[in-house]
């Protein structure tokens, strides 16, 4: 609503309703970011855990399998029974209107180790083992880094809509508001000196009547 608007009674009921309407928007925005922003903050938190651990998962990883390839040759041969991961799954949940993604990994076959255990050694299955760990935490990575980013852009656009209203539509309508009410307030004190008036000449019209019949 423009500051020029016509101060009549009606627009300035219907500018304090938008005045209401705008500061309740502002804190249900400053709220929801607020939510997203601790959301965010726990989840970096997570991902730099998982990722200290994906770093010393691999280091053992490929330690065990630096033993095995010394134990049982290159193990070149065996890695190719190892399939291809295919079981993981993807779904989503809302925080505060958000999609975050959930990762998963169908773990049937957790229990099964795709190679003969007579051409193997624990050395081999200690490191199959830790590299299984390490993509159970690359999946649970990739899905904390693209939820980071879902709730980043979102507390963007949050943070852009609050200072929207807080800095640009509530002064608006505040000033609108005190605008139509000084103009009103103006009138009325108008009013009321045309009617003191009217009623002074109304009296003194009287009066002179009076002393005419008289």
């Amino acid at each position: 609503m423009s500051i020029q608007t016509a101060p009549t009674k009606g627009n300035l009921m219907a500018t304090k309703k938008s005045l209401a309407l705008s500061k309740t928007g502002y804190d249900l925005l400053d709220r929801k970011r607020n939510i997203l922003v601790r959301e965010m903050m726990t989840l970096i938190d997570r991902a730099t855990e998982i990722q200290n651990t994906i770093d010393d998962t691999y280091s053992k990883a490929y330690l065990a399998l630096q033993r095995a390839n010394t134990t049982l040759g290159i193990c070149e041969e065996l890695a190719g029974t190892v399939p291809e991961e295919e079981s993981l799954g993807l779904s989503y949940r809302s925080v505060m209107g958000v999609e975050i993604p959930i990762v998963s990994i169908d773990d049937r076959e957790d229990n099964h180790i795709p190679y003969g255990l007579i051409s193997s050694n624990e050395m081999l299955d200690e490191a199959y083992a830790r590299f299984h760990r390490v993509k159970e935490l690359t999946a649970e990575l990739a899905e904390i880094e693209n939820s980071v980013y879902r709730l980043a852009d979102a507390i963007k656009k949050t943070q852009k809509r609050a200072n929207a209203l807080k800095n640009i539509m509530i002064p608006r309508f505040e000033a609108t508001v005190k605008m139509i009410t000084s103009a009103l307030d103006e009138k009325s004190r108008e009013d009321f000196s045309r009617l003191k008036i009217i009623k002074a000449q109304k009296a003194k019209k009287a009066g002179q009547n009076e002393q005419q019949t008289q």
